[in-house]
Formats: C-alpha cells, structure tokens, sequence
C-alpha cells in the first residue's frame, strides 16, 4: 500500500514546483496544471512560462516534500553522498540520500522510478490478462469442436483480419507514434480509434456474408474449428522464444520507451495466463453445474461468462502477482543494461552506479528497492497461493 501511494502521488511527493501556490496575486497549481496540460486540455501559464520554481518570488506556497525533480540538475558539486555536508541547504533542501553525478536528487529518483515500477508490472500484466483470459477462454471452454461457424467465414474472415489489422494499425502507425510523443492521453485516443477500426472491418466482413452463412448450401454448412489446437501450439511457440531477445529486437526498430516496454511484455506474457486459463475451463466445463446450465437452455457465452470463468480465476491472480514482480525486474534489467527507458529509473541508477564504483549509495538504494518490491510481491503470490488453496480451507 506504501509503495502503490509512493507510485501513483510521485509528482506531489518529490518536485522542484509547489503543489499550490500564489504568484502575484494569483493562485496556481503546477503539478495539477502539468497533468492538464499532458492530457492537451490547457497550455502554460504566461507568468509561469520558464520560471526558476526554487527562487520564484511567492506570496505564499506549499511545496513539494522533496523539492527535486528529476530532470533538473540541482547540485553544481556533482555526486554528494547522503552523509557528505551539504553547506547552505536546510532540512528541507538536503538530499537525504544523495545526488549522482550530474547532481541530481537520488530520492527524487527513487520515488519516481517507483511510478515507472509500478506502471511498467501492472499495465504490462493488465495486457496479459485481458488476452490471457480471452484466449485461454477459447482454448479450454469451446476445445477443438466446441466452436463452429460457417465455412464461409473460413474464407472470408481471414481476409477481413488482414484489412482491419492493415487499415487500424498499419496505415495509423505513424499517427500512434506521434500521439505517443504528444501525450499518454493522445496515445491512448488514437489506440482506441485504431482498435475501433479493426472491429469494425470485422464486424462488416461478418455481416456482408452472413446471408450466404445462413444459406442451407455448402458455404452455410458449419465446420469446427481446432481452437484449442491452434492455441496451444501458438502458445508452445511463444514460450519458446526468449523474451529479452524479442525486446532487444523489437527496440532496435522502434523508438525505445516505457510504453513500448509495457507493450512488449504484455503481449509477450500472456501464454501463462492462458495455459492456466485453459487447464480450469478444461476441468470446469465437465462438471455437473455446467451441464445443468446447458440444460436449462442458456446460452454459451453466458454460461462461459456467468458460470464457469469466474470459478477458473483464482490461479490466474497468482500468476498475476508472480508477473508483476517479473515485468519490474525485467524494466530494471532493460535499464542497467542502457536499453529502453530514457528515464532515471532504480535500474538506471544501478547503471550509474557500475559507473562510478565509489558512489555506493547509487547501488544500495535502487538494489534494494527492487529487491524488497520483489520479495514483496512474491509474498502476495504465495499469500494468494495459501488463501486460495481449498485443502487448507478444509
């Protein structure tokens, strides 16, 4: 809970700019206006254009717990250990644990490198459960000749799929690549404008030909088709390919960033979820309730959505748990390895500490955030593990 609070309030809790203040008779709110302003909602204040925050003239101003960006150079002495004198800063102004060797705060880079943690384990893990799920659903609740549909679509659909990936993604790539650069908000917009093309080419293809897909003819007959086959063997696929090389691949034609990161990880950690997905459904689907449910004549996805998924999540979670713990580890990797992120992040200062060997406190601070970040979350796995067990609630 301590570290979610540090992560999502990273902004308020360590900046060079106040969280509120009066400058000239007019009040202000920096870092709210900052996030305004990255959402494309507002501009800048012209009072408050290029400002020198620290020795800003206020009338009256709260300012941040720690007063340091990370984007600022903010010590002319270069890296100063958290236990050198500092001449001429108060309590307030001290860094408490130190500067690198460009002199900025290295505890105003560890609270916001655990924004960057955190929003690269969760969001990347969000990617792959929602895929995981949707494609574990498939696998294990339909199998290989639960799901049927016209043998027109077999021919069709494929080249639908082809023109909503072409005409979402492919022709608006650039357009997603500048919004990434614009704003996180702008990136997201245009993403959704992107997946919404995509299902709507696929939504028209299934509705041109769905009158020949009702016809009593040899293109309305229904086929099965190997879901749980394809699946698996795409599963076997991936798994089969180390993750760090399709990152290091994937960044050598890419503009390296976090989100790309996210992306990556998120489309590439979705078989765990799905085999263990599949192996519930499997199980599941065979049982006495699920079988009442069919006879009492409801439908498939209602039975699927109603019924037995939400009895095949608890393993999930704890897969969730065990991936966050391993996305922020491979975020930190990325970035002592000088790949990826351009943000000072705990990995980064771990780079910087490889650097220069004298700074030790760029070493042990990081280090030991993310040890204890991953001791913590493997705990909440395990946790999750013991609460969930029916044996030991029996």
């Amino acid at each position: 809970i301590a570290l979610c609070f540090v992560a999502l309030f990273s902004d308020f809790l360590a900046n060079e700019k106040p969280i509120v203040c009066s400058y000239k008779g007019v009040v202000h709110f920096p870092i709210l206006r900052e996030y305004l302003i990255d959402m494309g909602l507002t501009t800048r204040h012209p009072d408050l254009l290029i400002p020198d925050w620290q020795n800003l003239l206020y009338d009256w101003a709260i300012p941040a717990p720690i007063p340091y960006s990370i984007t600022n150079q903010h010590s002319g002495d270069g890296s100063l250990s958290p236990f050198a004198p500092q001449i001429g800063h108060s309590l307030h102004l001290r860094h408490w644990l130190g500067t690198d060797d460009l002199g900025r705060d290295v505890l105003s880079a560890m609270i916001h490198g655990t924004r960057v943690a955190f929003m690269v384990g969760i969001l990347s893990m969000s990617i792959s459960f929602i895929l995981g799920i949707f494609i574990g659903s498939l696998a294990g609740f339909w199998g290989d000749d639960g799901l049927k549909i016209p043998r027109i679509y077999l021919f069709t659909q494929p080249f639908f799929l082809f023109l909503a990936y072409f005409y979402g993604f492919y022709t608006r790539s650039y357009t997603i690549a500048d919004a990434l650069s614009v704003s996180f908000v702008n990136f997201v917009l245009q993403g959704a404008i992107s997946l919404g093309i995509f299902i709507f080419v696929l939504v028209l293809g299934y509705y041109i030909f769905r009158p020949i897909a009702r016809s009593k003819g040899f293109f309305g007959k229904n086929v099965s088709i190997a879901v749980d086959l394809i699946i698996t063997r795409c599963m076997e696929v991936l798994s089969s390919i180390p993750l760090l090389v399709v990152i290091l691949v994937v960044l050598s034609v890419t503009r390296p960033s976090i989100y790309s990161i996210m992306a990556i990880l998120g489309l590439m950690g979705w078989p765990n979820i799905a085999r263990f997905v599949r192996a519930e459904l499997l199980r599941i689907r065979r049982l006495e309730y699920i079988e009442a449910a069919h006879a009492l004549g409801f439908g498939t996805l209602r039975v699927l959505l109603r019924h037995a998924l939400p009895n095949a999540l608890a393993p999930v979670f704890i897969v969730v748990a065990f991936g966050i713990a391993n996305a922020i580890l491979i975020e930190s990797t990325l970035s002592f390895l000088g790949i990826g992120s351009v943000e000072l992040t705990w990995g980064k200062l771990l780079d910087l500490a490889r650097d220069e060997k004298s700074n030790w406190w760029l070493a042990v601070f990081p280090g030991f955030a993310i040890f204890m970040t991953m001791t913590l979350f493997n705990l909440i796995g395990e946790g999750l593990i013991d609460a969930l067990d029916p044996r030991l609630k029996e």
